[in-house]
């Protein structure tokens, strides 16, 4: 089986040789071959330099399109590169190196389709509060809609098999590391998780959260797109229930309260509560 250990980076100059070099280590007391590949997200510092040097192979964004999209090109390139079985590890050197064996040997004995390496059953040595209760309700959502519980949906540790690789799509911006694990529940491909151990950052600072207010922000709108992409019936069910709700309590209040029947407003309401349950129902169907 070739391994492909696939890195997405962006100005990472100061964590990306230590991965790297890390990454070697680990496979030097392994038989297994690998290959690392670095996805250069348009980084201005020396993060491809330093990548080449180490003998990574790397492909560059000639500008910073962000994690989702490098996350679908080391992808495809992992693929045309014959990858067996492609891990997928952050360049902050937050995840160790050494855990990728606990990742791919699930697959390698065929125990498993899809590996993620779980924080929240291992140990996390740093990680802010408000960042831990998002990952977790990112978590639930994700187990409520795969109806099997995740334990951590966000993480960026994960190992995966060709096919999974070649079924599961990815097009979300905003969501994919929850869209994969939720297509790949949807596709019948088994997934396990495994305790990791999360490190602090080597240097520099999280860009997925500049400040606790923007990533409570981000975090809700997320988790909107999570139910209204992979759960539509229960999203627009609860606007088109709320709305019917609305509609009935104004109806009791002007009727026997005020001696008033607000009627265009009432049936305005209802009948676009009706609508949108209905959306709802014809979206969840063309899903299956």
């Amino acid at each position: 089986m070739k391994i492909i250990v696939t890195i997405p980076s962006f100005n990472e100059e100061n964590s990306i040789g230590i991965v790297i070099n890390e990454v070697n280590k680990t496979f030097s007391k392994t038989n297994y071959n690998y290959e690392i590949q670095v996805l250069n997200d348009g980084s201005t510092d020396k993060t491809e330099e330093i990548a080449r040097s180490l003998g990574a192979t790397v492909y560059s964004h000639p500008r910073n399109y962000g994690l989702a999209e490098s996350f679908r090109d080391e992808i495809e390139y992992a693929l045309q590169n014959g990858a067996d079985i492609i891990v997928h590890i952050d360049a902050d050197g937050q995840y160790q190196t050494d855990e990728i064996i606990s990742l791919i040997e699930p697959i390698i004995n065929n125990e498993a389709d899809f590996v993620m390496g779980s924080r929240f059953q291992g140990m996390i040595e740093e990680m802010p509060l408000i960042k831990q209760l998002g990952n977790k309700a990112f978590s639930r959502v994700v187990s409520q809609i795969c109806r099997m519980h995740i334990s951590d949906a966000q993480t960026g540790f994960r190992a995966f098999t060709r096919e999974v690789a070649e079924k599961v799509k990815v097009k979300s911006n905003f969501t994919y590391t929850q869209e994969q694990i939720i297509k790949c529940v949807k596709n019948k491909f088994r997934i396990i998780e495994v305790p990791i151990f999360f490190a602090k950052r080597i240097s520099g600072k999280s860009r997925l959260m500049t400040n606790p207010v923007d990533y409570a922000i981000k975090a809700g709108v997320n988790m909107f797109r999570i139910y209204r992409d992979f759960a539509p019936l229960k999203f627009f069910g609860f606007i088109g229930f709320s709305l019917i709700a609305i509609a009935l309590s104004l109806f009791i209040f002007s009727a026997f309260i005020l001696g008033k029947f607000y009627d265009v407003t009432v049936i305005l309401l209802s009948v676009s509560g009706l609508q949108i349950i209905l959306f709802g129902f014809l979206a969840e169907m063309n899903q299956e």
